[in-house]
């Protein structure tokens, strides 16, 4: 038996992912765009990935496109939500999975593609393990998920009108992975050439509701397992709403969201690709490309006003 105690909820999550199912249309604005960032960063790729695993479909947006961009022949959907799932079916074969149990034979795939769900996932170490186990040698992992910084604004304002409301507050946002951390992640999992970067992505609206609003209908809403399972007082929305506005409100008086979005591109190991090279397998000085003296390790460099210890300035 494992002692790691879950961070979230699977439960709740997929309940929230099959009720955004019924108006994913609608609320799809921040997916979409997400979508096309990773699009532009596989078409820098000039290569084709005939089997390809889209492990979190949503309703099957990515489909045509990697058919069409990655040249796939054969195209794998997954998500959680069986509703999502059975919509995507409708563009080839899929399956209701998540990254941490991921039911594919090792090296099935050449390109395995995660857009905004792995910051769902408890054990993100282990998903990433699974997901180079499933990529061929030389296979590409491609990925966005939210990052650390993300509805920072809501954070901090739902902070100060629940401690207002009920005198202290609960976690309301789940904790999400810094960029610093990724590209150590994808290292510790085995991936190879690992390259982690950040978006910023801010969506305004009208009030904190409408963004409450959107979230629900992203699937985006809470599914931690310490989160509060009383109903909010009333005043509680009034009182974020004031908060919000006092803290960030923009000088046409919209409200600012900030989504951060973390990108990974990592590839599976194989014995083609780029490696470090051996240390003291230079051919050259570093000292005579930079037209210096070199020094031996261990030794400071003085200054003109400095003298050795045990001497004096005169």
């Amino acid at each position: 038996m494992s002692d790691f105690a879950p961070i979230f909820d699977r439960q709740a999550h997929r309940r929230n992912r099959e009720r955004a199912a019924a108006q994913w249309d609608s609320h799809d604005f921040l997916h979409r765009e997400v979508t096309a960032r990773l699009h532009d960063r596989l078409g820098d790729i000039r290569r084709q990935f005939p089997r390809v695993l889209d492990l979190s479909c949503r309703t099957g947006e990515m489909a045509e496109a990697l058919r069409r961009e990655a040249g796939a022949d054969w195209l794998v959907q997954c998500d959680l939500s069986e509703r999502m799932t059975r919509q995507a079916g409708k563009n080839g074969p899929a399956a209701v999975a998540s990254a941490d149990t991921l039911p594919f034979a090792p090296q099935s795939f050449d390109l395995v593609l995660s857009c905004l769900d792995l910051h769902w996932i408890d054990d993100l170490p282990g998903a990433l393990i699974q997901i180079r186990q499933c990529l061929k040698p030389d296979g590409l992992f491609l990925a966005a998920l939210f990052g650390g910084d993300s509805l920072h604004e809501l954070r901090a304002s739902l902070t100060e009108a629940e401690t207002e409301v009920r005198g202290g507050s609960h976690l309301r946002v789940s904790p999400m992975t810094d960029v610093r951390d990724a590209g150590a992640l994808l290292q510790r999992a085995g991936f190879a050439l690992p390259v982690a970067d950040l978006d910023s992505i801010t969506v305004t609206y009208e009030n904190s509701l409408k963004l409450l609003h959107d979230l629900r209908g992203m699937g985006e809403t809470s599914a931690l397992q310490q989160r509060s399972r009383s109903l909010s007082p009333r005043a509680l929305f009034p009182a974020l709403e004031g908060s919000y506005r006092t803290r960030h409100a923009l000088a046409d008086g919209r409200l600012p969201a900030t989504f951060q979005v973390i990108f990974m591109t990592a590839w599976a190991p194989h014995e083609s690709q780029q490696k470090p090279l051996r240390p003291g397998s230079a051919g050259h000085r570093l000292a005579e490309a930079l037209d210096t003296d070199e020094q031996p390790a261990g030794d400071k460099v003085l200054g003109p006003a400095a003298k050795p210890a045990g001497q004096s300035k005169s």
